[in-house]
C-alpha cells in the first residue's frame, strides 16, 4: 500500500511518494520520472494476495483485530484518471504532451484494478490506427507490439455443416492484428515515461463528492478486510485519490461510471437511450505452422447462435502461430437456457473451424462484456469535477466491431478539454463540444442503425443492415431505437425446454474450471464478497422458479451456482473467487439483484495475451 503519504494542496505541482509498496515489490517513485520502469509481473504469478505478500516478507501467521476504523490519507492531483486502458492511457499521454507542448506541469495519476496494466483487457482485435497516428506518430519507431498487418478478410453466414461466403462489409485494409493487453502495457510505459503517474493494483471503490456534489476524486478500497469483515494484519485503509479534474476510464459497465451517469441523469442529458450489451467470449490458440496465415481475420454470423439472437464469431491469426477465437452474443437473448459459454464451445466444433485447431494448445482464455448501444446510448459525458471516457461511455463501433481507437480518442479530447480546464480556466463541457466536431461523433453517427435493425431477427437485420451500409452509408432520415433492456428480455423458463450441450471432449471444448485455469484469474479468498445480493431471497424466490436460474448460464466464470442444503432446498452458492470482472451478472440478472463492485485491487484474470 502507500507508504508515507502526504496531502498538498494542489497548485500544478506534482508531489512527491518517498515510497510505495506494490505487493511487497518496493518502488521508489518520482512524479514525471521518464525512467521509472512498470511492474514486471508474470502473467502465471498471480498469487498476489496480501496475505501470501506477508508471508512471503517472514510474517508466519494472520491475526485478525476489530479496532476502529483508522482515517484514509490523501494525495491531491491535478487530474486523476480511473482506468488504466486505452482511454485512460491515451488521456494521460495526451495531457502530458500537453504540458510539455506549454511548458506547464500538471501532475496525473491513472490508478488500475488489474495486478498490472493490461491484466484485465480483452478484446478481439484488429486495430485501427487513426488514434494513435494522431497521439503518436512515430509508434513504429518506438516499438509499439503492432506489427501483424490485416492479410485476408472474410465474412460468412454459419450454419450448422456450411460456412457460407457472404460480401465482406468491413473494411480492414490498413488495420493490425494485436494483443490489446500488450498494446495497452505499452500504452502504460509510454505514459510513465512522459511523467504519469501509474499506480496498478489499486481499485477505485468511491466516488469522492464535496459538499456542492462535485466530484472531487477516489478512494480506493480498503486491503486486508477477512470475509467475516474483520481487520487482518495486514490492514490497509484506503486511500483517497482527489483530482481538481477526474476521468473516468474504467471499460464496459464500469462500477463507479455508472454510479455518476445515474447520480447525475447523464443519459437522459446524452442521445437519451438505454445501453445494450453483448458478452465475448475469447481464446488465445497456438496452432500448426502450416495452417497459420498471419493477418488472416474472419468474421461470421448465424450458427451456433439462433436467428433471434444477435452476435457472431471472430478468428484473427496474429503472430507466433496464435489465433484468437471468440464469440460475441447480445445480452438482451430471451431463453434462460441459453449458455454463452458452451455456446462458444460449440463454435468451436464447427467444419468450417475445428481443422484449424486440431493439434493447436489453448494458450489463454478469457470474457469481457461490451457495449453495443452505439450512438443512441451515449450519456452526456460531462459532470461537476470531471467526465467520462472510453467503453465506460459507449463508443464503441458496433458494425466495425471496433471500440479501442474511438475510445483512445475519447480520452485524448478530454484531456484537452481538461488542460483547458487547469491551464486555461475553460470548462470541461468543451469535451461534449469537441466529441460532436470529431471523426468519432461522425463515424458512430453512421453506424448508427445497424445494431438495432437486428431487433427484428437475422434476416431483417442483415437486410436493414446492407441497405445502410451500400445505399443510405449512415444518411438515413430516421434514427432506430433499441428494444427492452437486457436484463428486461429474459423470457420466463416455461416458454422453453432446457438446451442439452454436448459434454467437452478436452480437445476442441474445455469445461469451465479449465478454462478459468487459463485465465490466470485469483482472488484472495478471505475478502468480503464483491458480488452482492441486494435482495439475498431473489434467487430461490424469482430467478430459480421463475427463470430457472439463468445466472448459472450466462455467467462464463461459474461465479453462480445453485446448491442444495441440509434440507434438499436449492440455494444460490456464489464462487467470488471465480470472477472474471465480465460484468454480464451485473447486466444480464432479471430483477437487477447482482452489484458488482471492486475486489481488492490486483485480484482478477491475468491476460497477457488477450
Amino acid at each position: 500500500m502507500f507508504k508515507k503519504i502526504i496531502s498538498f494542496p494542489s497548485k500544478s505541482k506534482s508531489i512527491k511518494l518517498e515510497s510505495i509498496s506494490l505487493y511487497s515489490v518496493k518502488y521508489s517513485l518520482k512524479p514525471n520520472s521518464p525512467t521509472q520502469k512498470p511492474l514486471d509481473i508474470a502473467p502465471n504469478s498471480l498469487t498476489r494476495s496480501f496475505s501470501s505478500s506477508l508471508i512471503r516478507n517472514g510474517f508466519a501467521s494472520l491475526g485478525r483485530r476489530f479496532s476502529s476504523e483508522a482515517a484514509r490519507e490523501s494525495i491531491n492531483y491535478d487530474v486523476v484518471i480511473v482506468g488504466g486502458g486505452p482511454a485512460g492511457l491515451s488521456a494521460a499521454i495526451r495531457l502530458k504532451q500537453l504540458c510539455r507542448e506549454n511548458d506547464v506541469d500538471l501532475s496525473v495519476c491513472v490508478v488500475e484494478k488489474g495486478a498490472e496494466v493490461g491484466a484485465h483487457i480483452l478484446s478481439g482485435n484488429v486495430f485501427e490506427p487513426r488514434a494513435l497516428n494522431e497521439l503518436i506518430p512515430k509508434w513504429r519507431e518506438e516499438e509499439a507490439p503492432i506489427s501483424v498487418g490485416v492479410s485476408s478478410d472474410k465474412f460468412m453466414l454459419l450454419t450448422k455443416k456450411h460456412a457460407i461466403p457472404l460480401p465482406n462489409p468491413f473494411d480492414n485494409k490498413g488495420n493490425y492484428v494485436i494483443s490489446l493487453s500488450q498494446f495497452v502495457r505499452w500504452l502504460g510505459q509510454k505514459a510513465e515515461e512522459l511523467g504519469v503517474e501509474v499506480y496498478p493494483g489499486f481499485a477505485a471503490k468511491e466516488v469522492l463528492f464535496d459538499e456542492n456534489e462535485n466530484v472531487i476524486g477516489i478512494a480506493t478500497n480498503d486491503m486486508g478486510i477477512g470475509k467475516d469483515g474483520s481487520k487482518k494484519d495486514n490492514y490497509q485503509p484506503g486511500v483517497e485519490l482527489k483530482g481538481r479534474v477526474n476521468l473516468f476510464a474504467e471499460g464496459c459497465r464500469g462500477s463507479l461510471s455508472e454510479k455518476i451517469i445515474k447520480n447525475f441523469d447523464l443519459r437522459k442529458k446524452g442521445q437519451g437511450q438505454h445501453q445494450t450489451y453483448a458478452l465475448g467470449i475469447k481464446e488465445v490458440w497456438e496452432i500448426d505452422a502450416d495452417k497459420h496465415k498471419p493477418g488472416a481475420v474472419v468474421h461470421t454470423l448465424g450458427w451456433p447462435l439462433d436467428h433471434k439472437t444477435y452476435g457472431g464469431s471472430f478468428l484473427y491469426h496474429m503472430q507466433d502461430r496464435q489465433v484468437s477465437i471468440g464469440l460475441v452474443c447480445a445480452l438482451n437473448y430471451h431463453n434462460p437456457f441459453f449458455n454463452p459459454y458452451e455456446e462458444f464451445q460449440n463454435l468451436k466444433r464447427h467444419p468450417a473451424i475445428r481443422p484449424l485447431l486440431e493439434n493447436g494448445t489453448v494458450l489463454q482464455y478469457g470474457a469481457r462484456t461490451l457495449n453495443e448501444g452505439g450512438f443512441q446510448s451515449i450519456p452526456y459525458p460531462v459532470f461537476p469535477g470531471g467526465a467520462i471516457v472510453g467503453c465506460s461511455a459507449g463508443f464503441l463501433n458496433v458494425p466495425k466491431i471496433k471500440g479501442t481507437h474511438t475510445a483512445m480518442k475519447s480520452g485524448m479530447l478530454a484531456a484537452e478539454s481538461a488542460f483547458g480546464v487547469l491551464h486555461k480556466g475553460s470548462n470541461m463541457k468543451t469535451y461534449w463540444e469537441s466529441l460532436k466536431n470529431s471523426w468519432l461523433w461522425e463515424e458512430l453517427h453512421r453506424a448508427r442503425n445497424y445494431r438495432p435493425a437486428f431487433e427484428y431477427g437475422l434476416l431483417p437485420g442483415m437486410a436493414i443492415s446492407a441497405l445502410e451500409h451500400y445505399l443510405l452509408k449512415g444518411r438515413a432520415p430516421y434514427t432506430l431505437k433499441h428494444g427492452k433492456p437486457d436484463h428486461e428480455a429474459t423470457h420466463e423458463a416455461s416458454q422453453y425446454s432446457p438446451i442439452e450441450y454436448p459434454k467437452p471432449d478436452g480437445i476442441l471444448s474445455f469445461d469451465v474450471p479449465t478454462s478459468l485455469y487459463r485465465s490466470n484469474t485469483n482472488h484472495d479468498h478471505d475478502q468480503p464478497a464483491h458480488l452482492r445480493l441486494r435482495d439475498p431471497k431473489v434467487p430461490e424466490l424469482v430467478n430459480l422458479p421463475k427463470y430457472a436460474g439463468p445466472e448459472s448460464r450466462y455467467c462464463p466464470a461459474r461465479v453462480y451456482e445453485y446448491v442444495s442444503d441440509d434440507n434438499g432446498q436449492l440455494k444460490l452458492q456464489i464462487n467470488a473467487q471465480n470472477c472474471l470482472h465480465c460484468k454480464a451478472c451485473d447486466i444480464k440478472d432479471p430483477k437487477q439483484n447482482i452489484e458488482w463492485t471492486v475486489p481488492e485491487g490486483g485480484g482478477g484474470p491475468g491476460y497477457s495475451l488477450m
